[in-house]
């Protein structure tokens, strides 16, 4: 449930992205050097450990605060890593690990990685897709070993960090882990394993792209009804119309599903077949909404949305990429029906009824 202090942490949020980080003056920038202001404005106002406890150095903020974050984050295509920074602060906070200043990310990031926690206590695997791992000073991990999970500190530079890079141009790395030593490190809560970790990055990146849906959304409208075609704004034609009430009932499908999993993720107690159900299918539909609303978005703007000089690439190029990170359609739909098929056909209408 939303609450007027939701509302004005997502309202200081939005303004400081749009002051700082405007998608039109990003992409016609030269140089980084608006991201140094951005990232103090950021850590100054508590956004990036918004899901850290006030006992551990961060804001203290509610689960439902901290997705209207992430849900401004992708309104605005932020280009920084704020909210994989505010997952490594809630992943590390499961373990009462107090995070470091400055950005961090997680991992692992992909369902096949395991990083595992060998006997004099350092950590060694590989995980690829690692987003931001070139851009932040520690990596919040998960890592297995016999006597169960353990979440670490494990600064980058103790760790090889490749070069790679998603559809958006961002960071999104490989990292090998040769026994490095982390910084700090507790064992997971009873219960807690590794598709926890990837169940809750598939809400964060379902509510993120729910909201850059919402900006393609509004970029779109906007366009049709100022382009002139054959005398006519484009908007007034029915083909284009149509692609338009698709393109909006995309979106309110993705805010139905990212929306419904953040609020089983803010009132589950532990990470059962209801949130795993709730996460799946937002990662699931969420995925097949960006995919159709990039679509449709550059089908509406035509050429001129394929350009450099045109902001629509900045949101369909991280939506595409997004559907990636922490486990792509297809794993969550092969997740969805294990469970199901494992549970037995009785119990699923009572599961699903009861959401």
């Amino acid at each position: 449930m939303v609450t007027e202090s939701d509302h004005i942490v997502a309202a200081t949020a939005a303004r400081i992205f749009a002051d700082l980080a405007d998608p039109q003056t990003v992409n016609k920038a030269r140089d980084a050097e608006w991201k140094a202001p951005l990232w103090r404005a950021i850590s100054d106002a508590g956004l990036a450990h918004a899901w850290v406890p006030e006992s551990l150095g961060g804001a203290g903020a509610s689960l439902a605060e901290g997705f209207e974050v992430i849900a401004a984050a992708g309104r605005i295509a932020l280009p920084v890593p704020v909210v994989e920074t505010l997952l490594a602060g809630w992943l590390l906070a499961q373990a009462e690990l107090k995070p470091p200043d400055g950005a961090m990310t997680v991992a692992p990031a992909r369902p096949r990685d395991k990083l595992t926690l060998n006997p004099d206590g350092s950590i060694s695997g590989r995980a690829s897709g690692v987003p931001f791992a070139a851009e932040c000073g520690h990596i919040a991990v998960l890592a297995a070993s016999d006597a169960g999970m353990t979440i670490a500190l494990v600064k980058s530079a103790d760790c090889r960090v490749g070069e790679g890079f998603n559809l958006a141009g961002e960071p999104s790395n490989t990292v090998t882990f040769e026994r490095a030593v982390p910084v700090h490190s507790a064992p997971a809560p009873d219960g807690f394993a590794a598709r926890s970790l990837l169940a809750m990055g598939a809400v964060v990146r379902g509510v993120q792209a729910a909201g850059a849906m919402q900006t393609l959304l509004a970029l779109s409208v906007e366009y049709a009804n100022e382009r002139v075609a054959f005398e006519r704004k484009i908007g007034k034609f029915q083909a284009v119309q149509q692609n338009l009430a698709r393109l909006a009932g995309e979106t309110a499908a993705a805010l139905a599903a990212s929306g419904s999993a953040a609020d089983t993720v803010e009132y589950a107690s532990r990470f059962d077949d209801t949130l795993l159900l709730e996460a799946a299918s937002a990662k699931i539909r969420c995925g097949e909404a960006s995919a159709e609303a990039s679509a449709i978005a550059h089908q509406v703007h035509g050429a001129i949305g394929f350009t450099n000089e045109h902001v629509l690439h900045r949101f369909t190029l991280r939506l595409l990429s997004w559907r990636d990170d922490f486990g792509h359609e297809s794993y969550w739909a092969a997740t969805l029906g294990a469970m199901v098929a494992q549970r037995g056909g009785d119990t699923f209408w009572p599961l699903l009824a009861s959401r």
